[in-house]
């Protein structure tokens, strides 16, 4: 089976979050069980453009609007990821240092599909099955069967994967002249409340559509940014797939950012070796508990209610743990985490921006991760930390709840709590601390157990290829 999977990330390429990790090793499984899949996304100036070789495989032109444009398509050569890896290029378009967070973005993903579309149309044999994920390719769907221009791939079955309903590529229809000719009578399949909505339009044209978790899949028909009744209508063609985690690059055994390398069997000392390094690098005490934050200091993590817990934990648990977060967002909540640090000096330390040595080396050493998320479609670093033998402090909500099985049920290796708020993380706060001190045998069982659970890719990379196989059977 041939998959062409269209995204605006993938990492190592270029990263804003969860997508570019999926992107970047889902296609690399579905190789590995002989099949033959496909990255193409758009070609950032990222150091990944101007470090590795590569081939011109196609030039095109396209209309966005009045305006034509040209495209260049780009293949890596080594074949260094594991699949096929193609960018595509529109001078002043994609010709951009970040992924997200300029005035055109709307022009700049709609021309990225745009060329696409056109690129793929003239495949002497089309692919098995385009899969496109989240709003940035969500008009795709719309694209290859409606649009005068494209639907020679009309029968060519399309897969869309929600990784966070939050964003859903909203388009005023004053914008409308920037599609290409389409029957008009099926406007109604790219609006949603007033605008052309991506998201919208995905789930209506798309042939199957999923999410990253069978839980978030559920979330959304109840709470999902206004399109709860969107995914009722269509809940027959809606499912859940899990992400896994690539256990190739996240492995303490052979990390290289590691500063010691460790397994199950000697998590005690490699992980006791790694927080001594990270303790001694931010000022803290090896001694004590350590939790970290790594992520978005914005509120979908719930990122706002961390500087009043963390200041209420230390007030009410007497300093008995230690704080490291990781990450950038809002700058409210910058500010606020560093002042906490000025004021809690050698008990809370920040590093706002992003360092993926860091981050590996945080998850290492670590003997608590924090996650208060309000909305957490599947998740990646509760697996991360599972992997890495550092015990999970969740909200249950998406796939946090899949995923982390509170340490008060049988055979359980985390700690899940059910608001977000305040008191509830300050609460489960304690119940690590009770763990840790009070509990050292039971602690030391749930690194060693958690760290032998599989969330490996192999397992999602076979459902996504039967939900795939599933389009075959409908044609």
């Amino acid at each position: 089976m041939e998959i062409i999977h269209v995204t605006a990330e993938c990492y190592p390429v270029a990263k804003a979050g969860g997508l570019g990790d999926v992107a970047g090793a889902l296609p690399k499984y579905q190789c590995a069980l002989g099949h033959t899949a496909k990255v193409v996304m758009p070609m950032y100036r990222t150091r990944f453009l101007y470090d590795n070789e590569w081939e011109l495989v196609h030039e095109g032109g396209q209309c966005l609007g009045q305006q034509w444009f040209h495209y260049s398509i780009i293949r890596e050569k080594t074949n260094k990821l594991g699949f096929d890896l193609y960018l595509v290029d529109i001078n002043g378009l994609l010709d951009r240092e970040k992924v997200y967070g300029y005035d055109d973005d709307i022009e700049r993903f709609l021309g990225f599909q745009l060329a696409v579309c056109d690129w793929l149309v003239q495949w002497t044999n089309l692919p098995d099955v385009v899969h496109c994920h989240d709003h940035h390719t969500g008009l795709i769907p719309f694209l290859m069967k409606h649009t005068y221009a494209f639907n020679r791939m009309a029968a060519t079955p399309s897969i869309f994967t929600i990784h966070n309903a939050e964003y859903q590529g909203w388009i005023g229809w004053d914008k409308a002249y920037l599609l290409p000719a389409y029957d008009t009578w099926k406007s109604g399949l790219l609006e949603w409340n007033g605008t052309i909505n991506s998201l919208a339009s995905a789930i209506k044209c798309a042939w199957k559509v999923n999410t990253v978790s069978p839980s978030y899949m559920e979330e959304l028909r109840y709470k999902a940014a206004g399109l709860e009744p969107l995914f009722e209508y269509e809940k027959g063609k809606c499912s859940g797939i899990l992400n896994g985690i690539d256990t190739q690059v996240w492995d303490p055994m052979t990390d290289p950012l590691l500063h010691k390398n460790f397994d199950g069997q000697t998590a005690k000392e490699g992980k006791r070796k790694n927080k001594k390094e990270v303790c001694q690098r931010f000022g803290m005490d090896p001694e004590k508990p350590l939790v970290v934050f790594i992520g978005r200091l914005v509120g979908e993590k719930a990122a706002d209610l961390l500087p009043d817990a963390i200041r209420n934990s230390i007030y009410q648990h007497h300093a008995g743990a230690s704080f490291l977060i990781l990450g950038s967002g809002e700058p409210v909540v910058e500010n606020r985490l560093n002042l906490l640090k000025e004021q809690f000096s050698g008990f809370v330390n920040t590093f706002i921006g992003y360092n993926e040595a860091l981050a590996h080396q945080m998850y290492a050493g670590a003997d608590f991760l924090l996650m208060p998320s309000r909305v957490e479609p599947c998740g990646l670093n509760q697996l991360y930390s599972l992997r890495y033998g550092t015990v999970p402090i969740v909200r249950s909500t998406g796939g946090l709840r899949d995923t982390v099985k509170d340490f008060g049920e049988w055979q359980g290796y985390g700690i899940r709590f059910d608001q977000a708020s305040v008191e509830d993380i300050v609460f489960s706060l304690q119940r690590a601390l009770e763990l840790y001190y009070q509990k050292p045998d039971l602690f030391q069982w749930m690194r060693s157990y958690m760290m032998q659970i599989d969330h490996s890719w192999e397992k999602s990379a076979l459902d996504y290829i039967a939900l795939y196989q599933s389009t075959q059977l409908s044609v």
